[in-house]
């Protein structure tokens, strides 16, 4: 795979998009994982205004420290990057204090940390008039839907979002990302503990891959195979609410 070729595009793409959107920059949340370490990558390398947030809400220290690095590379490499913290912890702890106990669930409450982010990441954007960039990848954005929605699915632009997640580890490796991002197991963030992704789905993304891209039938598999197509094909039905577009109720002409 030509890893320069898919860079240069990305890179010309985000720049092209920016000024023809009449904006000055790029706004991104670094998590501390592979896809915001190489879609903040690609903003630098556009040369053109980039801010990096870190956000943690009851972070888990592997995590925030691994964004730092990562922010600090950035900043160490990138004389446009610039980079702020901001603790959402006490925000997220406001809205436990006001939500009824009946509905935090923790999925709910792990969604609400997402959406918290996006509101903060809007903020600055707002403010700067930069676009707020994606970070989802092709098997989280368009196969399993595994992203909150109106969380960090709430972009401006997705520049990672056609390529599968070994594309963007590889792309990482041919970009110099930090080896501790690099080696660490994919994760949301969004729990008190450490769970993986794969812990959540259930299958690893080498799996969905396979799974994204599976042309036969169901009834052809056995074992762990036709384990992977079911937690494939029941995400992707779950959520096609956040990948399709917005329905819309179109009222007939004669009632009008």
């Amino acid at each position: 795979m030509d890893y320069n070729g898919i860079q240069n595009h990305i890179v010309n793409w985000l720049k092209e998009y920016c000024i023809s959107s009449n904006q000055n920059g790029f706004v991104v949340g670094v998590s501390g994982g592979v896809d915001s370490a190489v879609t903040s990558t690609l903003c630098a390398l556009t040369g053109m205004p980039t801010l990096v947030l870190n956000l943690p809400i009851l972070q888990q220290s592997m995590q925030f420290n691994r964004s730092q690095e990562h922010i600090d590379w950035l900043c160490n490499n990138f004389s446009n990057v610039d980079a702020d913290e901001i603790d959402l912890t006490s925000v997220f702890k406001n809205f436990e204090d006001t939500l009824p106990n009946s509905i935090q669930d923790h999925l709910t409450m792990a969604n609400l940390r997402s959406r918290i982010r996006m509101t903060t990441l809007y903020a600055f954007a707002s403010n700067n008039k930069c676009l707020v960039v994606g970070t989802g990848n092709k098997v989280e954005d368009f196969g399993v839907g595994f992203y909150t929605k109106y969380g960090d699915g709430g972009v401006d632009l997705s520049p990672i979002a056609d390529l599968m997640k070994s594309e963007v580890f590889g792309l990482a490796r041919h970009m110099g990302v930090v080896l501790s991002i690099l080696n660490a197991p994919p994760t949301d963030g969004l729990w008190n503990d450490d769970r993986s992704d794969e812990d959540q789905i259930g299958a690893t993304y080498d799996e969905l891959e396979w799974a994204m891209q599976f042309k036969g039938e169901l009834k052809e598999l056995h074992g762990r195979e036709q384990e992977v197509l079911e937690i494939y094909n029941k995400m992707h039905v779950a959520n096609l609410h956040k990948m399709n577009p917005i329905p819309v109720c179109k009222i007939p002409m004669d009632l009008k």
